[in-house]
């Protein structure tokens, strides 16, 4: 039996990261000050291999920009743990913040450093269900 038919691959799904370049997350004119660009390749570098971390176009929360999302691992799902938004992520400190946080098992698996609660924010359902569809 294969890794995948076994279920071995889906129980080693690590953490993912979705961050916002829609209409107004990633807009200099939006949040200015910010080095947009180079925010999702300082990310990747601090999360390495420990989470795959992509754009998407708008997420519908811009009084929000700048959004991450970290989606729990298989087993953070497991253990509990569900997506997580972080809004107004302007700085690399919540960068670091947030890798440090996947790198040590993310959603359901640990506790998120106390900072990053000030970042944290509920989405409606019709938001929380088309990232998750």
């Amino acid at each position: 039996m294969s890794a995948k038919r076994s279920g071995r691959v889906a129980a080693e799904a690590p953490c993912r990261v979705t961050v916002c370049r829609g209409c107004c997350c990633g807009d200099g004119a939006k949040v200015p000050g910010v080095d947009h660009a180079g925010q999702i390749p300082r990310l990747r570098a601090a999360l390495g291999d420990a989470a795959p971390v992509r754009a998407s176009e708008c997420l519908d929360v811009c009084d929000q920009a700048n959004v991450v999302v970290v989606q729990p691992s298989a087993a953070g799902r497991v253990a509990g743990g569900r997506p997580v938004w972080l809004g107004l992520v302007n700085d690399d400190d919540a960068l670091a913040d947030i890798a440090e946080w996947i790198r040590a098992g993310g959603p359901g698996l640990a506790e998120p450093p106390g900072v990053l609660d000030l970042y944290t924010f509920t989405v409606s359902r019709r938001v929380r269900e088309a990232l998750e569809g």
